[in-house]
């Protein structure tokens, strides 16, 4: 199957070329950074050097593809919900020209709830693909922009934590849920399945991280939304990502997010929160 996927050699990505290359699919990697050539080379993948908005790219790409992985990378500092809306018009266009029949999409836990952006109402436009939206919950690399946080105050904070129940997940899990989703057969219309390693309350996911790296006290407290944007901002995220933020973690703070999450089955993963926690403790002490 020649399959397109977009994310570069980013958390997702990266594993998501080396499953799919093992299993002999010949893959298209598409990256900005021409410096990661050699490197998408070496795995077995063809690079694709160029941009997401650029429409003219996308469909040069896109032609000839069985499939088609998309995906809207997030910058926290020069970002704004324009160029989300402007990527997903891109790739919704180079779809229809290119006539590719069927497109795996990486949502998120609560981008169908969101009033600030509605990333996958774009791809209800395409009636003729067969359309998968991947609703994965916070990836347990989140906790890497941590570091400073539990350094400097000794816990973790946001507008959702405490007893909150969060479907974490790994992004190595998401990569195989995407694999194992390629396998199923191709339906018509628009699905969304979710993702999840391993469901745990903040308290929880605070104790073990906390655990690995030596503050076995370690909380995740909750704060008001406002005080929570103002710190972002404070710390060099735009307004736009800001609220944005505050959107999404205020929905999993009020339960939203879980009720939605439990009309479906969602795709379970290997890998732990505690074999993450072990990683993060070496780099923790180590940066």
């Amino acid at each position: 199957m020649k399959i397109v996927l977009t994310g570069s050699l980013g958390n997702i990505s990266k594993p998501l070329t080396a499953l799919l290359v093992k299993e002999g699919h010949q893959v298209t990697l598409i990256s900005t950074d021409a410096g990661k050539r050699s490197q998408i080379a070496a795995m077995g993948a063809q690079p694709a050097i160029g941009s997401i908005q650029d429409p003219s790219f996308l469909v040069k790409t896109f032609t000839g593809a069985d499939l088609v992985y998309c995906m809207n990378p997030l910058d926290f500092t020069a970002w704004n919900l324009d160029i989300w809306d402007t990527n997903m018009d891109n790739y919704v266009q180079a779809i229809r020209e290119t006539g590719v029949k069927r497109v795996i999409v990486l949502s998120g836990w609560v981008a169908h709830l969101l009033q600030t952006v509605q990333p996958e109402k774009k791809f209800e436009a395409l009636t003729e693909t067969s359309v998968t939206f991947v609703r994965p919950g916070p990836f347990y690399s989140n906790f890497y922009h941590l570091k400073d946080m539990i350094r400097q105050q000794g816990m973790i904070a946001s507008n959702y934590g405490g007893d909150d129940l969060i479907a974490f997940v790994a992004p190595e899990d998401i990569a195989a849920a995407i694999v194992e989703e390629i396998h199923t057969p191709v339906h018509a219309g628009l699905k969304a399945i979710y993702v999840v390693s391993e469901e745990l309350t903040c308290t929880q996911a605070a104790r073990i991280i906390g655990a690995a790296i030596g503050i076995p006290e370690l909380q995740w407290t909750v704060l008001p939304g406002e005080q929570v944007k103002q710190a972002l901002e404070a710390n060099g995220v735009s307004p736009e990502v800001a609220g944005l933020l505050v959107e999404m973690q205020e929905t999993m703070h009020n339960g939203k997010a879980q009720q939605d999450y439990y009309l479906h089955q969602p795709v379970s993963g290997k890998i732990k929160l505690q074999d993450f926690a072990r990683e993060f403790a070496d780099w923790y002490h180590k940066n």
